[in-house]
């Protein structure tokens, strides 16, 4: 990329010259900008997917322990009660015990914010700053 000269001092170039330049290093500064965002979302996409699969294999192996878990209290309940009752009993805990996690789940899903760049925003919002102030 070529770069224009640019005088040895803002005292000597015109007002032409320089509102050229810092439409050009504001374009720079924009581009840079969206470069850091895109970069940042990149490997927080890559970051999320690799837990979310992990979190996955986790849950799967988990189910089928559970799945062990519920077979072991129906046996136990069968001692006491008829099986088919205490495979009833089991159920119905259950799915009150699925009901209250999926109702959380739901609610912390609603507060959650979208994922966003936020070191680019930060980024982007001191150089907003710092023009602010080279223009008083």
């Amino acid at each position: 990329m070529a770069h224009r000269e640019t005088p040895s001092s803002t005292k000597d170039a015109s007002l032409g010259q320089l509102t050229g330049e810092l439409s050009q290093q504001v374009s720079r500064l924009v581009r840079d900008e969206i470069r850091l965002a895109q970069a940042e979302m990149k490997d927080k996409g890559k970051r999320f997917g690799s837990g979310a699969g992990l979190m996955g294999a986790g849950g799967l192996i988990a189910l089928f322990g559970i799945g062990c878990l519920v077979a072991t209290a129906v046996i136990a309940l069968d001692l006491a009660i008829a099986a088919w009752l205490s495979a009833l009993i089991v159920g119905v805990v259950l799915l009150i015990v699925a009901s209250v996690v999926a109702a959380t789940g739901r609610s912390r899903m609603r507060r959650a914010t979208p994922p966003m760049p936020r070191e680019a925003m930060e980024s982007t919002k001191e150089d907003i700053e710092a023009l602010k102030g080279h223009h008083r």
